[in-house]
């Protein structure tokens, strides 16, 4: 991860750009899959807030933590060499 981030509730597209490029790569990889607890601190540490309700944020409970229908769209788009339409951080 790249340097020191403020951890406020950011949208992905604030922190996405901040996880690890290994970390990009597994997500596009595996979207839609659990995502590993050392994946979830790395975004949490990348300022995602995963214990907000955060539009990126889909299922967490005893099967693992989640990404949203929206934020599996969003990574399709991105790896596709797309730019997702913007959305806020409270969206």
């Amino acid at each position: 991860m790249r340097g020191s981030v403020n951890t406020v509730n950011m949208s992905i597209e604030a922190w996405w750009p901040n996880l690890t490029s290994e970390s990009r790569a597994y997500l596009i990889d595996n979207n839609g899959d659990v995502v590993p607890s050392d994946l979830v601190e790395e975004i949490a540490l990348a300022g995602g807030e995963v214990n907000s309700d955060a539009w990126w944020i889909g299922e967490r409970g005893p099967t693992g933590f989640y990404l949203s229908d929206e934020a599996i769209d969003w990574i399709d788009e991105v790896a596709n060499g797309e730019t997702p339409a913007p959305r806020g951080a409270g969206d």
